[in-house]
């Protein structure tokens, strides 16, 4: 796989290249601002991924994906683009998304995690982490978006049974209701099964 980084921070550049380089991609080729990006992109190069740094040179917000996009177009390529930032809120990440970003890559983001994003994304898929797109979003919102069995187990943990009592109550196996916890956790940014019934609670689920 063969990306394109540009990023005006030597020392993030630099770190990523040589992670995602040791993680078995093919060619990690780096540029400091978004002219010297436009012009890989507009060369024979087809790259599988392109990652650009929301506040380096040029880039004049989400202006630049949207120059970049473009390049892509003209150049008959359909090589996806993304951006990663040191600057992380959830309108940020909205707005890159609703520009036609591949993706929105925390800089924060684990070493991981950012090689499975990467993957995902130069696959077709759009990326952006589910905790930053919750932010500040209403709970009461979160449970309305919940499956009829993801809100029978947020009932059950609220009234304080185990996973095993759960599993019982609703006839599934336990290791899926411990699939059903894991992801109402993650949906409700609770850190356990315990806070994820307080923050049910407290929107007034009993």
């Amino acid at each position: 796989m063969r990306i394109l980084l540009a990023d005006d921070h030597d020392l993030v550049r630099e770190t990523l290249a040589a992670f995602l380089l040791a993680e078995g991609f093919a060619e990690v080729r780096t540029v400091g601002d978004l002219p010297a990006a436009l012009l890989e992109l507009a060369g024979q190069t087809r790259f599988d991924m392109v990652l650009l740094d929301y506040q380096m040179p040029g880039m004049n917000g989400l202006e630049g994906l949207l120059k970049a996009k473009e390049v892509v177009r003209v150049a008959a390529k359909k090589t996806p683009v993304a951006i990663i930032s040191g600057t992380t809120n959830r309108e940020l990440a909205e707005a890159a998304l609703a520009a036609g970003a591949a993706g929105f890559v925390p800089k924060t983001l684990a070493s991981r995690a950012m090689v499975a994003a990467i993957q995902a994304m130069a696959s077709g898929e759009v990326f952006a982490p589910l905790s930053l797109l919750m932010q500040d979003t209403p709970v009461a919102e979160v449970l309305a978006a919940l499956t009829k069995r993801e809100v029978d187990v947020l009932r059950g943990i609220c009234e304080g049974k185990s996973n095993k009592e759960i599993a019982r109550d609703l006839d599934l196996q336990e290791v899926t209701v411990k699939l059903h916890v894991k992801t109402l956790s993650r949906k409700l940014g609770a850190k356990n099964r315990t806070h994820a019934a307080m923050i049910a609670r407290d929107a007034g689920m009993s």
